[in-house]
């Protein structure tokens, strides 16, 4: 059987029944755009170790079919994982003999660094925000003292949020991607990952401007237009616009949840905490990524006892 042919079968059998619907269309992407072309001809039993890490140097290499430039080391882990799903399949549906591919070496991914706004800029955007008019801004504000990310932001229901015990519950995200129809629509459905699905403690001042909030609200939204859902990359437009209009260097909506974790740790609290609330799969996870914030923490508490010495 011709990859390709077994690519179909696995896309449609083993993937859609299975995973979230962002992913299988993820995957399904990544099977038209890389697998197919490259790879597709190959009966199963020709695709070697050695003919798989010849295509991973070719992605990162000459990859991208539009710029012909090289994919980003990320992107091409990413396809070697669809790949070798696909192949461990075949395997154990019993159409290869052997599995082989997890022998392929995959490229070194380097941690993304981690972009924060200073305080000084978080609060230019919190002043501007309350001095607005546009309820659907509160959002911004929202994920800097809760770390939410868009999804979650944008998924939130009102009855997602206990008003008398001080909580928010983070059960759904949502996303814009294709449909069966082959339309972009919006899709809702279960989080990042399952320690995506948790409680967060809201601040007493958040709560109460919630509360308001709620008072003028006419959709079931916690972020809306009116009475209408808003899209992802409708919101990331707007946050765009706000920090040009604060004369703010451009950043990601997602810098917001960076700062959020940021500040937690500068006011002192312990990386399992923020672990939860963060909805990272461990400490670890956390630790590692804002390392960098608790050194820099550390150090402005040495040179305060520093001080005492002087």
């Amino acid at each position: 059987m011709k990859y390709k042919e077994w690519l179909d079968i696995w896309i449609e059998n083993t993937v859609r029944p299975t995973a979230k619907s962002k992913t299988y269309q993820r995957y399904k992407e990544i099977v038209r755009l890389h697998l197919i072309p490259k790879l597709g001809e190959y009966q199963l039993e020709e695709l070697s170790p050695l003919v798989l890490q010849k295509f991973v140097t070719q992605l990162l290499n000459d990859g991208n079919s539009k710029s012909g430039d090289g994919l980003s080391a990320n992107t091409v882990n990413t396809v070697i994982t669809v790949a070798q799903s696909s192949l461990k399949s075949a395997y154990e549906f019993g159409q290869l003999k052997e599995f082989s591919a997890n022998r392929v070496r995959r490229p070194k991914v380097q941690e993304k660094q981690i972009s924060c706004f200073s305080l000084a800029h978080q609060r230019k955007i919190e002043q501007a925000i309350e001095n607005g008019k546009r309820d659907k801004m509160f959002g911004v504000i929202l994920c800097l003292y809760t770390g939410l990310r868009i999804g979650e932001l944008l998924a939130l229901e009102w009855d997602d949020i206990d008003f008398d015990k001080g909580l928010l519950s983070v059960s759904k995200s949502c996303h814009y991607g294709k449909s069966d129809d082959g339309k972009f629509r919006r899709q809702t459905g279960p989080p990042k990952t399952l320690t995506s699905c948790r409680i967060i403690p809201l601040p007493k001042q958040i709560l109460i401007r919630l509360k308001a909030l709620k008072r003028r609200s006419k959709s079931v939204f916690v972020v809306a237009n009116g009475a209408n859902a808003i899209a992802v990359r409708s919101y990331q437009r707007s946050f765009e616009l706000l920090l040009k209009r604060l004369g703010i260097p451009r950043q990601g909506f997602h810098a917001l949840r960076h700062t959020f974790a940021t500040r937690a740790l500068e006011c002192g609290m312990d990386i399992k905490t923020l672990s939860e609330i963060m909805g990272h799969k461990n400490s670890s996870v956390t630790l590692n990524r804002y390392a960098h914030s608790l050194i820099d923490h550390k150090k402005e508490m040495m040179n305060k006892v520093g001080k005492l010495l002087q």
